[in-house]
């Protein structure tokens, strides 16, 4: 017999809930699922839960010490999360931690996270001179004539050198040492075609490298490096135009040596030709400096190749930011490479540089930087470190790469830290954790004995105090409990959502959220029953009314949790993504089953009775006549 016009059919609403359930497990079995049943059933865990890596990185991106902006810690936290999500753990967490802070989370496993943070800020510089970088202002003898080229100077051999003509691929004349390579282009069919007149004449490089104004405070840093060396030892060092003028003044050399005393700090804030000229500033100085304070490219800079030559090189004309895309690949000589593809606009700035270098406009390199023929060279920054110094022997107007003694892992890690950007901030790694499988396990058992705890005393309190209504509760808080599992399951492969203590302890905040709609909902019943109604009809009326006050109080919980979500960070969104999750999932089985099961539990005879059903005094003696609602109905 069909029900009557109006009444609810709480079979439509119980298909739909296990419909639901099907498609869940579905995709918890079948979708992206490998391995054994336990491995198809096991959601994603945080790092407090199986163990893991936890590293703290901490911003000093200038010589001043101010904290970087906002919009550059952000951008650095995404380029992080990009280079650890190129290790192939794309579960990694990667926040920002107050004004200078970066936390990088890897759950499962104990990884090295050291390199993820290093500043990776590509230049393309043309190397304008070269010098010893020992350190030591040594005087060759009175008799000594010095050659033309600087014979203190070691000149780069070897170098790989890329064959500009179209006929054949790329070759190195020999094998790179010393840790220079050569930039080759990566399409033999690119037939170069040297011309002077697309690029401006590099001018010759000064004792005053930049018309811009030297922050107040690195000018007063420099006068304390003046303090501290003698005024006449840096009217010495401002005095020198090349490190060969140390061979006609001898000296020169006790003047130069307290420069040799600065630390790396200090010598950071000397203007970049007094760098180069000092003898005594040796590469352990240069190549302890902070990064930041060679980052800015429009200025002339120097830097280190293998710690023996220091160059000085011209600004920067092609960046990091250039480049496109980067991958480690084998050559044709089974060589491990890095190739690089370059923007629209840093294709032709990149074209540029080669054509400057390769006809040497405005004699900007001298003897000392030349390569072995006679040609400029570009050297390749990454920071503070010189990969590569290729001699440029064409102009090259296609893609490039960038050769060198690089194994796989070598190329590999450069064409991560190049196709992923640079970071606008350097850092120093502050704090490395790595949590243990034992203790993450021992966590998750303590997670999940207090869950258990927490749902069996509403359980049994439910049991208690509304006895047959209990097991409305019990079967209520099993099924979401089912539901929550299979969706942290399926999100884990599909978003990668982690579940973290934090996020165990959100569900067990939901244990109260439900077991507050169903004291709503209960004790609406009983008034219901109360004001004379039957039990078949209190149920759709009892409902009527608690509903709104159940959405309205899910609500609250769930607007909770996502203006938590939005402006909280690390452990914190884990609990309130999955505080919001069981929310949503409760009112999805409020509606699909507790209702539903309540109307088919009133046209039981179970349902009628006080002892059995817990609605104890609510409901009228079964020999005494209900009591009418309207009082004159009772004197009619």
């Amino acid at each position: 017999m069909a029900p009557p016009q109006g009444q609810m059919r709480p079979g439509r609403q119980l298909a739909v809930l296990g419909f639901i359930f099907v498609v869940l497990y579905l995709l918890v079995f079948f979708s992206g699922a490998s391995g054994s049943l336990k491995d198809r059933l096991e959601p994603r865990l945080g790092l407090d839960l199986i163990g893991g890596t936890r590293v703290t990185l901490e911003a000093t991106n200038s010589v001043d010490g101010k904290p970087p902006t906002a919009e550059n810690l952000e951008e650095a936290r995404q380029i992080i999360e990009s280079r650890v999500n190129a290790f192939g753990v794309a579960e990694a967490e990667v926040v920002t931690e107050g004004n200078r802070n970066i936390v990088i989370s890897l759950p499962g496993e104990n990884r090295n996270l050291d390199d993820v943070g290093e500043a990776a800020e590509l230049r393309f510089r043309k190397v304008l001179k070269a010098a010893d970088g020992s350190g030591t202002a040594a005087v060759p003898p009175p008799a000594a004539t010095p050659a033309p080229s600087g014979s203190a100077v070691p000149t780069p051999s070897g170098s790989a050198v890329p064959t500009p003509s179209g006929s054949g691929a790329p070759k190195a004349t020999s094998s790179p040492s010393g840790g220079q390579g050569g930039m080759a282009p990566a399409s033999p069919s690119a037939t170069p075609t040297p011309s002077a007149s697309a690029s401006p004449s590099a001018a010759a490089p000064t004792a005053s490298a930049s018309t811009e104004p030297v922050p107040a405070s690195i000018e007063q840093q420099r006068k304390a490096v003046e303090q501290k060396v003698g005024a006449a030892s840096w009217q010495a060092a401002n005095g020198l135009q090349a490190p060969a003028d140390l061979a006609s003044d001898p000296s020169l050399a006790d003047k130069l040596k307290p420069f040799g005393t600065l630390s790396p700090q200090e010598v950071a804030v000397l203007p970049a030709q007094m760098q180069f000229n000092v003898p005594t500033i040796g590469c352990a100085q240069l190549d302890a400096r902070p990064p930041a304070s060679i980052s800015d490219a429009k200025q002339q800079v120097v830097s280190c190749e293998d710690g023996a030559s220091k160059y000085l090189l011209d600004q920067a004309k092609v960046l990091g930011t250039d480049v496109s895309d980067a991958d480690a690949v084998l050559d044709q000589t089974n060589a491990w490479v890095v190739s690089l593809d370059f923007t629209g606009d840093g294709q032709g700035k990149w074209t540029a540089l080669t054509r400057e270098a390769f006809n040497n406009e405005g004699q900007a390199c001298d003897a000392t930087a030349l390569g072995q023929d006679g040609k400029c060279r570009v050297a390749v920054v990454l920071d503070n470190e010189i990969v590569s110094s290729p001699e440029i022997q064409g102009v090259l107007t296609g893609n490039s790469q960038i050769t060198g003694n690089f194994n796989q892992k070598d190329a590999s890690t450069l064409a991560g830290q190049l196709r992923y950007g640079a970071l606008p901030v350097t850092f120093e790694q502050q704090e490395a954790q790595n949590v243990t499988a034992t203790l993450g396990a021992s966590h998750l058992r303590a997670g999940l004995l207090a869950a258990g705890i927490g749902m069996l005393l509403v359980i049994i309190y439910a049991f208690f105090y509304y006895r047959l209504l209990g097991s409305v509760i019990f079967l209520s808080l099993i099924l979401s409990a089912l539901l929550v599992f299979g969706a942290l399951v399926v999100l884990g492969r599909q978003i990668g959502f982690t579940l973290t203590l934090a996020g165990i302890a959100g569900m067990i905040v939901s244990l109260g959220v439900a077991a507050d709609s169903f004291v709503i909902y209960f004790e609406r019943l009983k008034d219901e029953i109360r004001e004379g109604r039957s039990p078949r009809s209190a149920v759709p009326r009892a409902w009527i009314r608690a509903r709104r006050t159940i959405i309205s109080a899910n609500a609250i919980t769930l607007l909770s949790a996502v203006v938590l979500y939005v402006v909280s960070v690390g452990t914190v969104k884990g609990f309130a993504f999955a505080l919001g999750l069981a929310t949503v999932l409760d009112l999805v089985v409020v509606f699909l089953f507790r209702h539903p099961i309540m109307t088919m539990f009133a046209r039981t005879r179970a349902f009628l009775s006080p002892r059995v059903s817990g609605l104890g005094r609510a409901l009228p003696a079964r020999n005494q006549p209900t009591q009418p609602r309207n009082p004159r109905a009772k004197e009619a």
